[in-house]
């Protein structure tokens, strides 16, 4: 196979085979991998470049992913086989996980700190969007046994805050209650709270 190169947009370089394109990579990487034009490579030479190249998309990938915000490896992971090949992927996790860019633990109580402070959600849910997310049951349930969890009064937050002005309209307690109860809050929680607050009559 006769190997050529072609300058594509910004620091693109497109790779033709034969005088067909093959694979795009960047500047950085063809000059750290320079194959003059012209060259002939045989077919054992060119899977070991593409592996090279693949593992360097990967890498640049996650790079991007998680400069928008922390994911849990099972996150990352699905995103990154959207664009590049498993084994591609899976170095590259493993990468970023040996250099600690990557933890599911400390991912998990993160998320776990903004679910319960800042959505209100209940312990149910809070462990379901955790397992949604790919952490092992067994972070999940070592990071949630250190909380003092209380679901009647994050209710009764909820009813004082956010809720406040919906109690007011017409059937605006079922509502409530309906949303309540697809937060993960047990109906028998959602009762007490409104004893507490109100002569809620079911």
């Amino acid at each position: 196979m006769i190997f050529k190169h072609q300058k594509g947009r910004g620091n693109k370089i497109h790779i033709l085979l034969n005088d067909e394109y093959a694979v795009t990579t960047d500047e950085n990487f063809y000059c750290d991998n320079y194959i003059s034009d012209g060259t002939e490579i045989s077919e054992d030479e060119w899977q070991e470049l593409l592996e090279k190249i693949n593992y360097k998309k990967a890498l640049n990938k996650c790079a991007d992913i998680l400069s928008r915000r922390d994911h849990s490896v099972k996150e990352l992971r699905d995103k990154l086989l959207k664009t590049v090949d498993a084994q591609s992927a899976q170095k590259a996790i493993d990468r970023y996980i040996e250099a600690g860019y990557l933890d599911d633990e400390k991912y998990c109580e993160h998320l776990v700190e903004y679910l319960f402070e800042t959505k209100k959600y209940s312990s149910s849910r809070v462990k379901q969007e955790c397992f949604k997310r790919g952490i092992d049951r067994e972070i999940t349930d070592r990071i949630l046994s250190e909380y003092e969890i209380d679901n009647i009064s994050t209710i009764i937050e909820l009813l004082s805050t956010k809720y406040r002005s919906k109690l007011l309209n017409d059937g605006g307690t079922q509502k409530v209650i309906a949303s309540l109860q697809r937060s993960g809050f047990y109906y028998s929680d959602i009762k007490a709270a409104f004893m507490r607050l109100t002569d809620y009559d079911e």
